[in-house]
C-alpha cells in the first residue's frame, strides 16, 4: 500500500551497485563513517571543555569576585 517492502529494498540496493560498483561504494562508506567518528569526537570534545571550563568557573567565582554594590542614581529635577 505505502510502504516499501523487502524486495523493492533489494532491487534498489542491486541498481545501486550495480551503477557504483563494490569499490565506490567502499570508499564511500568509509568516508562516512570518518565523518561521523570525527563528529562525535569533536562533540564529546566540546563537552569536556564546557564542562571543564563550567567547573573553573564555579570554583573561580564565589572566592575571588566580590559582591558589586548597586548605587542608585537620583535624578537631578
Amino acid at each position: 500500500m505505502g510502504g516499501i517492502s523487502i524486495w523493492q529494498l533489494l532491487i534498489i540496493f542491486a541498481i545501486i551497485l550495480l551503477l557504483f560498483g563494490t569499490k565506490k561504494l567502499r570508499s564511500l562508506g568509509t568516508d562516512l563513517g570518518s565523518a561521523v567518528k570525527g563528529f562525535k569526537k569533536a562533540v564529546s570534545d566540546k563537552d569536556a571543555d564546557f564542562e571543564e571550563s563550567k567547573s573553573v568557573e564555579d570554583k573561580t567565582s564565589p572566592s575571588t569576585e566580590q559582591p558589586q554594590k548597586k548605587t542608585e542614581q537620583k535624578d537631578p529635577q
